[in-house]
């Protein structure tokens, strides 16, 4: 057998092509994948020889699929018609599927938090855990916007905090906000220098395309959440992050799904009981956002009674944003709050 490469490659090669040209919809039968050894890797490679090779790589624990057909030949020997199996159709089976690799980039794009570059990046390393065929179905992702800021620093801050949560202890950061130079600037102490949070770090979530930081800020007692595009300057601390049972609202410990759905702007505020009455046509979205621990009462044909845990300052944007479809009756004081704003509001538009 003639070759440019070493013998050695033959196995490696026929997993590359394997993994660039098959799928359960694309299969390559042996002749085929010794024409691509010949052409694209300067292998001349029988058929026997690549036969050989797929069954190593299977013996070896890759999982490739294939189909078997029965044909009678004549044997050399004694001239007699024998059975004989022929392999074909192979492919190797993936660890995701397209349309899964499809919502890991649907969810990429969707992030706003991820700076166009890394996000780029990202989706380029997804693509190849497919074929090429499934790199020209999503072409379109090329067209990524670079329209947003960005915070060079996330991956860092992402890799600094589960180091943190992990080992148990604190971080300390800088947190901004953006100016109207579209550019991050720390939030400055009283005294005009840059404010620096040591934190106790518990977990971090993705909510509305953002990840947040759930944790303490040490200086106080309840719990706090932080965007983590707006950190910079990370550092991993050594003293040990506080104990849980020390946080207000965390003596038992993080119920994760809770807390998400009283805190669905992911502000740091007490929670409170809120009733509202609510259009019935909106009562999928109700659930949506406050998950499935809302209650429901008096309700009518058009109409519902909600109850929800909640953090209070979020309910008042939630409230406002769909003050034509909701009521909020009580906490009396949130009812008159949301009140004041709607009027506010009413006068700058004009009657």
């Amino acid at each position: 057998m003639d070759s440019m490469q070493p013998k050695k490659l033959i196995i490696i090669n026929i997993l590359d092509i394997l993994k660039k040209y098959t799928d359960e919809d694309h299969r390559l039968n042996q002749k085929e994948i010794a024409e691509i050894l010949k052409t694209e890797y300067d292998m001349k490679v029988d058929r026997k020889a690549v036969k050989r090779n797929l069954m190593n790589l299977i013996e070896f624990g890759f999982e490739i699929e294939y189909s078997e057909a029965i044909r009678m030949v004549k044997n050399q020997k004694n001239g007699e018609m024998e059975e004989s199996y022929i392999l074909s159709d192979f492919y190797l089976v993936r660890d995701f599927t397209d349309s899964e690799l499809r919502l890991l980039i649907d969810s990429l794009l969707f992030s706003k938090h991820i700076p166009y570059s890394q996000c780029k990046e990202l989706i380029e390393k997804i693509e190849g855990l497919s074929n090429r065929y499934f790199k020209n179905k999503v072409k379109h992702i090329r067209n990524l916007p670079e329209n947003l800021p960005q915070n060079k620093e996330l991956f860092y801050t992402i890799e600094v905090l589960d180091e943190a949560i992990s080992k148990g202890r604190q971080v300390s950061f800088k947190y901004n906000r953006y100016g109207t130079d579209k550019k991050l600037h720390p939030r400055q102490s009283s005294s005009g220098e840059d404010r620096v949070y040591i934190i106790n770090p518990y977990q971090m979530v993705a909510t509305n395309g953002r990840y947040y930081l759930v944790c303490n800020y040490d200086k106080y007692d309840n719990i706090a959440n932080y965007r983590v595009d707006m950190i910079t300057d990370i550092k991993l601390l050594d003293p040990p992050a506080k104990p849980k049972k020390q946080v207000r609202g965390l003596e038992a410990g993080l119920d994760l799904p809770k807390h998400m759905a009283e805190h669905i702007y992911m502000f740091s505020d007490e929670t409170v009981r809120v009733k509202f009455i609510a259009k019935k046509y909106i009562v999928g979205e109700i659930i949506d956002w406050f998950g499935k621990d809302v209650r429901f009462s008096n309700e009518t044909e058009d109409e519902v009674t909600a109850e929800v845990r909640v953090s209070a300052m979020a309910m008042k944007f939630w409230a406002l944003q769909y003050a034509p479809h909701i009521t909020v009756t009580e906490p009396k004081t949130l009812r008159e709050e949301i009140g004041t704003e709607l009027h506010k509001a009413a006068e700058r538009y004009g009657k």
